[in-house]
């Protein structure tokens, strides 16, 4: 399978199981990796045979910017499902991380690979 890499998207959002994680929004960075076939896209070199990365990433953002979720545990499989239902993707990688969470490191978080079931709905 091909790659499309979403590198370290930043994303200020509510998210967290703590009081003061409820009422004030921290970063994130995000990294999605999209497995697909490139090959058609490749040959036609037409935007309509391609995985729009752009609007990946720009519902990846949206949704995390709204859904306030308490872990990024469940954020990662929501953003996991969004990127399952592009056409075209077969298997996606999606890494979401606190970068405030613990003072003491640079970011803590999650990394989950989900893939599209025989049926060709998301796992």
């Amino acid at each position: 399978m091909d790659k499309i890499i979403i590198k370290d998207l930043r994303v200020t959002a509510i998210i967290g199981i703590y009081e003061h994680e409820r009422v004030t929004p921290q970063e994130m960075i995000i990294n999605v990796t999209l497995l697909t076939d490139i090959r058609k896209a490749a040959q036609t070199d037409a935007i309509a045979d391609c995985v729009d990365y752009e609007q990946v990433a720009i519902k990846l953002r949206a949704h995390t910017e709204t859904s306030h979720r308490m872990t990024v545990e469940a954020l990662a499989e929501d953003l996991a499902r969004l990127c399952l239902v592009t056409r075209g993707v077969q298997k996606v990688c999606v890494r979401v991380e606190k970068t405030q969470a613990i003072p003491w490191t640079a970011a803590v978080g999650v990394e989950i690979e989900r893939r599209r079931t025989g049926d060709g709905s998301p796992s």
